[in-house]
């Protein structure tokens, strides 16, 4: 009989421990990242979200122009200086790199004198309008994190749309319209993002802050992601953790800053009178001297690395998980449901760590937040008596430290909780 219960015990234990094997050692509602750094106080775990750092995305992307041939130089034409409109000696020419002005001159550094720029064909063929779609693909899903910003080295245009997409271009939705009249160009009431708030902040807008015509000093366009997070951080961005919490739990707010391609539609160049001069076409057209887009790969929270690759960006998952933005559970690592990561790994008291061993007395560690106490003590690190707090410690109190457990003798422990004892 014995032999005969043994077995069984033996088998419940082989069965719990495969269980038990896709689990980590501390079960906590989210896994962190951490890396070892040395304070006054000693060795300490500094925490951390589990994603790549920003950078500079324009370094990945690849862009495409739609017409394809809307580039000026092939033909070579003239065009009229941006200084003066009416000078219109010029030369646009693809098959001279010192005339020429293609694609990726958008994206090159910018250290050279005069100012390097990607430039369309002039509106020669109006009233046909002059519209060009710029498309920048990633192959990736990437998160936003400062504003993007587009420098027009000719005036900025009078009507223009940036768009984003989550499925890779398949699918395309506003992010913000610009023209110099918002209700005449798309029948919206002009606004700007200081008008928008906590709850109104994924509101799409029209703006005509950024439409005006010829100045030097305006060349600049924005898409204002910073604004945006100071409705949650404050003014200057130092309330990060309210930010982060608003990401943790409104998944419609992640989505708001989350693109595979951003597109810009140029719709009217500018013009900067009512009407257009036709007898001086030349002087209208696009070019673009600079895009920035900053922001950081896609994980999901579950990585801390995008390595760039055979032209690919792909994170480096963590946490048993796998996928192209760390997406889904590995194979046998399916033992409970996958969900992404948290912003928000610093817990309000970094009191203990498996590793580091501050949990006292036989206490646990639990989710690198607080210790799990035996019965017979408490305090933060499982420091004092629970008797002491009670002024009834005494030598026959018969209170002691549990010993610890692991997560899967405890479960076992409760498995076998109603079963009879064993006597060998």
């Amino acid at each position: 009989m014995y032999l005969s219960r043994f077995l069984s015990i033996h088998a419940l234990w082989v069965t719990v421990s495969s269980v038990m094997q896709p689990y980590p050692l501390v079960w906590g509602h989210y896994d962190v990242c951490k890396t070892q750094i040395y304070t006054e106080e000693g060795k300490v775990w500094d925490y951390m979200a589990c994603q790549p750092e920003s950078t500079d995305m324009t370094k990945y992307l690849k862009v495409k122009l739609d017409p394809p041939d809307i580039t000026c130089g092939d033909p070579p034409e003239t065009f009229c200086a941006m200084g003066n409109p009416y000078m219109c000696n010029n030369e646009c020419d693809a098959s001279t790199p010192e005339l020429a002005h293609p694609p990726e001159l958008m994206f090159d550094f910018e250290g050279r004198h005069p100012s390097t720029f990607w430039q369309s064909a002039t509106w020669k063929e109006y009233p046909k309008p002059l519209q060009v779609n710029i498309t920048l693909s990633w192959s990736k899903t990437i998160e936003l994190t400062d504003n993007i910003v587009i420098t027009f080295e000719s005036g900025r245009p009078d009507q223009m749309i940036l768009e984003k997409s989550l499925d890779y271009g398949r699918t395309w939705q506003p992010y913000q319209y610009y023209a110099t009249d918002c209700l005449d160009a798309f029948h919206m009431d002009p606004k700007s993002v200081k008008d928008l708030s906590q709850h109104t902040v994924l509101e799409i807008i029209c703006t005509e802050e950024y439409s005006t015509g010829y100045m030097t000093n305006s060349k600049i366009i924005h898409f204002e992601i910073k604004d945006r997070f100071a409705f949650f951080a404050g003014p200057w961005l130092r309330n990060m953790a309210s930010l982060y919490g608003q990401l943790d739990t409104t998944k419609k707010l992640r989505d708001f800053f989350t693109v595979t391609d951003l597109r810009i539609r140029l719709l009217r160049p500018a013009v900067g009178e009512i009407f257009v001069d036709e007898l001086h076409l030349a002087r209208y057209f696009y070019a673009i001297s600079d895009i920035k887009v900053h922001g950081r790969c896609k994980c999901n929270l579950h990585a801390t690395v995008c390595v760039y690759d055979n032209s690919k960006l792909t994170c480096e998952c963590e946490h048993n998980t796998t996928g192209p933005d760390c997406g889904k559970c590995k194979k046998n690592y399916q033992g409970r449901p996958w969900s992404p990561g948290s912003y928000l790994p610093i817990p309000k008291a970094n009191v203990c760590d498996n590793e580091l061993l501050h949990c006292q007395n036989g206490g646990t560690c639990h989710n690198n937040v607080r210790c799990l106490c035996p019965a017979a003590y408490t305090g933060i690190l499982c420091e004092k008596l629970r008797c002491e707090e009670a002024g009834s410690c005494g030598s026959d109190s018969g209170q002691g430290a549990a010993p610890r457990c692991s997560p899967a003798l405890l479960l076992l422990t409760a498995l076998l909780g109603t079963a009879s004892p064993l006597v060998f």
